[in-house]
């Protein structure tokens, strides 16, 4: 599918950078841009709705204070 679109100078000349830098077409490029920003997106909406979902669940008893001890671990762990 062809489009045309209207792209601000300076985000053309960066684009023509990386395409010329990775040795695509700028088409591909492009096509990969939006790609990737379709997948983030898509899963934006997912995590969204499954955030909606667990807030309606009632609390578990054995949620409470899970997290603390896996916490202090990775706080002891040379990184």
């Amino acid at each position: 599918m062809k489009v045309a679109v209207s792209i601000p100078d300076p985000i053309f000349r960066e684009a023509e950078r990386i395409s010329r830098r990775l040795g695509v077409p700028r088409s591909q490029l492009y096509s990969r841009a939006i790609q990737a920003f379709v997948r983030r997106e898509a899963g934006t909406d997912v995590t969204a709705r499954m955030n909606a979902v667990m807030a309606k669940l009632p609390p578990s008893p054995a949620d409470d204070g899970w997290e603390n001890p896996g916490l202090e671990i990775l706080r002891r762990e040379k990184w």
